[in-house]
């Protein structure tokens, strides 16, 4: 199992082990949202969470996962997953697909409006 800090974890497999799963902090505990093979570098994956809300999960192209909510805070459409990865000054973010705001992947601040924020959900894969 790898755990680093909230919302991030990085992605490290042993060869000939049983599927390494994708776990999400959710309520107190770690919610089971997929196998790992199942997100490819460089996109996300919407994430249906038990109280109805959603989280955008991401894998970077250095296995690194990250987990925040898909909500766009500023259409209230549910599009996060689809949005663009990439770096700003050293902080990862996504871009919405929709307005383009972009939302650092570790805090969940908008990096073009700071009073602006999407939750964050710390990852485990295992």
């Amino acid at each position: 199992m790898t755990t680093t800090t909230p919302g991030t974890t990085t992605a490290t497999t042993t060869p000939g082990t049983a599927a390494t799963v994708v776990r999400v902090a959710h309520d107190g505990g770690w919610l089971t949202v997929c196998d790992l093979d199942r997100l490819s570098p460089g996109r996300g994956a919407a994430v249906l969470l038990p109280d109805g809300g959603q989280a955008a999960l991401f894998m970077d192209r250095a296995g690194v996962v990250r987990a925040i909510g898909n909500r766009d805070p500023f259409t209230g459409a549910y599009v996060l997953s689809r949005g663009l990865l990439g770096s700003a000054g050293g902080r990862p973010f996504v871009a919405s697909p929709l307005l383009k705001q972009r939302f650092d992947l570790a805090t969940g601040v908008c990096l073009d409006d700071e009073e602006v924020s999407v939750p964050v959900y710390a990852v485990r894969v295992e």
